[in-house]
């Protein structure tokens, strides 16, 4: 509801702030300057400003919120961002709870938020000659609601390509309880890895580093499936001799594992 002053009342209020970070790294391999058109149209066609808002506009409506107010941008030559203000006003997806289980696998789910807010940046490499190439996308979903936006990690995952996936989860502020007692946290939790589906999780080498006391959680996933082609342009069409093969699968490999272990290489 709101006032004369077209301000949004609020009751009742959560006031717990519940942020996940979503960091994925998507990485491809160029063997010619040739091929640099071809990545930038990879990256414009899947990472695109209207597919990125799409996919937020799909989280809000699994954690249970309205979408206010949607501001986008395209870059030249590659890259986005969009921002989605939410009211958390709408019931979640059907079925979807705060218990430490998984959500949602996009198959399931056919902005700025009033005092929340889902944001999704992209971050390509940018760098002259061939070898890796590397596009880091962030998405930050905070909420002030019920539902925690750990809800929307396995949409998020198959969302997109997924090679290296690096998640924060933090819970800020206190609410209270009827009785007036201090909460600073209103759900069980002991892993991000929880909210994620079991066949998923077997997908990927995965390693936490958790500071409950401090309610923040961190996780870390390495795909485990390689294929050499899944990584060229070409993709699965293309014909290597076994040493170029060798020598492509060791960089790619060294990139992710870098990434994943955050050395440099």
């Amino acid at each position: 509801m709101r006032d004369n002053n077209n301000r949004i009342q609020l009751s009742g209020f959560n006031n717990l702030t519940k942020t996940l970070s979503f960091n994925i790294y998507d990485l491809s391999f160029l063997r010619s300057v040739t091929e640099i058109d071809a990545l930038t149209g990879y990256i414009n066609d899947q990472y695109s400003s209207t597919r990125l808002t799409g996919i937020l506009q799909d989280v809000a409506r699994i954690i249970g919120a309205n979408v206010l107010n949607v501001a986008t941008a395209d870059y030249e030559p590659s890259g986005a961002s969009t921002t989605l203000l939410i009211s958390e006003e709408t019931p979640a997806l059907a079925g979807v709870t705060n218990q430490q289980t998984p959500g949602p696998l996009p198959e399931a789910v056919v902005a700025h938020l009033d005092k929340s807010h889902l944001t999704a940046h992209t971050y390509p490499e940018n760098h002259p000659g061939v070898g890796a190439n590397i596009l880091r996308t962030d998405i930050d979903v905070s909420t002030c609601g019920m539902i925690s936006p750990l809800k929307a990690l396995n949409y998020l995952i198959h969302s997109f390509s997924s090679d290296v996936v690096v998640l924060d989860y933090r819970v800020r502020g206190f609410t209270r309880s009827e009785c007036g007692k201090k909460l600073f946290m209103d759900h069980d939790i002991n892993s991000i890895q929880s909210y994620i589906d079991a066949t998923t999780l077997a997908d990927y080498h995965s390693q936490d580093c958790n500071l409950r006391d401090e309610n923040i959680f961190h996780t870390k996933m390495l795909r485990r499936a390689f294929r050499t082609g899944d990584y060229l342009l070409d993709g699965a069409d293309v014909e290597l001799s076994a040493a170029e093969q060798s020598r492509i699968d060791e960089l790619i490999r060294g990139e992710l594992d870098g990434i994943y272990r955050s050395f440099s290489n």
